[in-house]
C-alpha cells in the first residue's frame, strides 16, 4: 500500500460519512441501552463507529 492508496482511501471516505452515519447512531443507541452507556461515551462511539465504517468502506471500494 503506497501514500497515493491512503490518499484515495481518505478522499473517498468523505462522502462515505454520509452512508455511515446510520449505522454509527443504531450501534450507539444499542450500546447507549445495553450498557447504559452516559451521553459522552455513546458520542465517542458514535465517531468512532461512523469513521470505522466509512474507512471499511472506501478501502473496501478501492481494493476490490
Amino acid at each position: 500500500m503506497t501514500i497515493q492508496d491512503l490518499v484515495i482511501i481518505g478522499v473517498m471516505s468523505v462522502p462515505m460519512l454520509m452512508f455511515s452515519i446510520f449505522p454509527g447512531i443504531w450501534v450507539s443507541d444499542y450500546l447507549e441501552e445495553k450498557y447504559e452507556f452516559q451521553e459522552r461515551q455513546k458520542r465517542a462511539a458514535l465517531i468512532a463507529t461512523t469513521m470505522l465504517f466509512a474507512f471499511t468502506i472506501s478501502t473496501l471500494l478501492h481494493f476490490i
